[in-house]
């Protein structure tokens, strides 16, 4: 110290200077997050998910999401414009850890036609990060939050008018792993159920369009998984050998409609309600929200077919929320034994007949009918019944199509085309076309086991039809030339002669 210095002065100094290299190793201090480990989400499209997150300490996860309007079939020959997240319906699963740091990045693609953002339900804070990231196409929103609580979250579009964009596809679901980690398991697979309002009936064919007033109503067309009818059946269907564990993430777009998650064959051994920690054993429904989420493990024990639907089963056989998981393996006849079917001994009882509930036809004279189609009438025309050959009579066609509805299409579906790998086509058949009498013995006994249709192959069973022979010869035809473009293929009298020829 100067000896002509002021101690007071040289106190002040001092302190100044010691605050300023405090300062010098305090300041500038970096966020936290720009300390972390840099991880860039890998994105996939659905049913498959991101891989498991092995690190066990928190990293700063960047995702790049991209907003994409796409047309592609929501039915066999159906088309529809879908607003999507990543290109997919549901949008592309992303899978962080608790206590992450993530930056998203949404990107509009210029080429689409309307604003789009995104509300994540696993952020804290306002709008989920709405407004953040409303966005025009052609530009990026960029916004960071952090992963505070583990679950699986749904997150989706929040621009007006929010239901429509999310009936159009823009949900998808984001994984917060606990930060102790999840088990390994054999197949992870990523589900979610959303309902659609198109202006056209289910299957309708050609581009359909939004049905707003449907949406309202809640009256949707369509009821499916992963964004399609069909999208998880056939070709398409999950796939799991007996024995190996099973992890499926299920949510629930909406806008509207609530699941009744199940999937026939299996009892969920784990089931984690609305995405939570905690979980539940032994279950074999459970109801998921729109907006919400479950976790369901299970082990299938022996190979078959387990098929997934909302067990609101309208929703599944009538408007598309059905898919299939393959499970390969050996037979296990201790826990899943084949079936013996016999027929029922000639004493036992039986039920009263009762009257037949199709409507009869109403009479229409030959003359009448000849002039409807076309045909001139003669005086055999008049007296005899149609060949099989010929063009069946209005009545006739209309008394068809009433056996159909009332008996056929709850499966086979009224357009004929049958449920993916669950009930077997009856239009544009080759089963059908190349054995239409075969089709007749099934209608008058029933049929179970194997049958392959168009390549694919089905194990079911159909019961035997409580019909006329007027009526079996009816249906038999009405498929042949409505549904197969081809001709009527036989008259009551062939039905009654195979009838008699199952009696002997």
């Amino acid at each position: 110290m100067n000896k002509n210095s002021k101690p007071g002065l040289s106190i002040v100094s001092s302190a100044a200077l010691a605050a300023a290299i405090a300062m010098a190793f305090v300041a500038p201090a970096a966020p936290a997050a720009e300390r972390l480990p840099v991880v860039v989400q890998e994105l996939v499209a659905p049913p498959a998910v991101p891989p498991r997150i092995t690190r066990t300490t928190p990293a700063k996860v960047v995702v790049n999401l991209t907003v994409e309007e796409v047309e592609r079939e929501i039915a066999p020959g159906t088309r529809y414009t879908f607003w999507t997240f990543g290109g997919t319906v549901p949008g592309k699963m992303i899978r962080v850890r608790e206590g992450d740091t993530v930056e998203l990045h949404l990107q509009n693609l210029a080429g689409n036609k309307l604003p789009h953002n995104i509300d994540l339900h696993s952020v804290t804070g306002p709008g989920g990060g709405a407004a953040q990231t409303l966005i025009a196409p052609g530009n990026e929103a960029e916004f960071t939050f952090k992963a505070l609580a583990p679950g699986l979250y749904v997150y989706h579009c929040a621009t007006a008018p929010v239901g429509m964009h999310v009936a159009n596809g823009m949900y998808g679901m984001i994984l917060v792993e606990p930060a102790e980690g999840m088990a390994p398991v054999d197949h992870e697979y990523y589900v979610m159920q959303g309902d659609f309002y198109t202006t056209g009936q289910y299957r309708a064919g050609g581009l359909q369009n939004f049905d707003m007033q449907k949406a309202i109503d809640e009256k949707p067309t369509y009821v499916v998984f992963n964004g399609a009818d069909g999208a998880l059946t056939g070709a398409n269907a999950l796939k799991a050998k007996a024995g190996e564990s099973v992890r499926m993430f299920f949510g629930v777009g909406g806008p509207n409609i609530t699941s009744s998650f199940h999937v026939i064959g299996t009892i969920f051994d784990k089931v984690y309600t609305e995405g939570g920690k905690h979980f539940q054993e032994n279950v074999q429904t459970t109801m998921v929200p729109t907006g919400g989420s479950t976790i369901v493990e299970f082990t299938p024990r022996v190979p078959g077919e387990l098929v997934l639907v909302d067990h609101s089963l309208t929703r599944a056989f009538n408007k598309g929320a059905i898919g299939m998981i393959s499970v390969t393996g050996e037979e296990r006849p201790e826990i899943y034994a084949k079936g013996i079917k016999r027929p029922l001994p000639a004493d036992a009882p039986m039920l009263a007949a009762k009257p037949s509930t199709t409507p009869a036809p109403a009479p229409v004279p030959a003359v009448k009918a000849a002039k409807a189609t076309g045909a001139v009438p003669t005086v055999k025309a008049v007296a005899r019944a149609p060949a099989p050959a010929a063009a069946p009579a209005p009545a006739t066609h209309l008394r068809a199509r009433a056996v159909y509805d009332a008996n056929c299409s709850a499966c086979h579906q009224p357009d004929g085309k049958g449920v993916p790998g669950v009930f077997p086509p009856l239009a544009n058949s080759d089963f059908f076309q190349q054995r239409p009498y075969e089709m007749a013995h099934i209608v008058l006994n029933g049929r179970s086991g194997e049958l392959v249709v168009n390549g694919e192959h089905y194990n079911g069973v159909m019961p035997p039809q409580d019909l006329s022979d007027d009526d079996i010869a009816a249906v038999i035809n009405y498929i042949s030339t409505d549904m197969n473009n081809g001709k009527p293929v036989l008259d009551a009298a062939k039905v009654r002669e195979m009838r008699a020829a199952r009696s002997k």
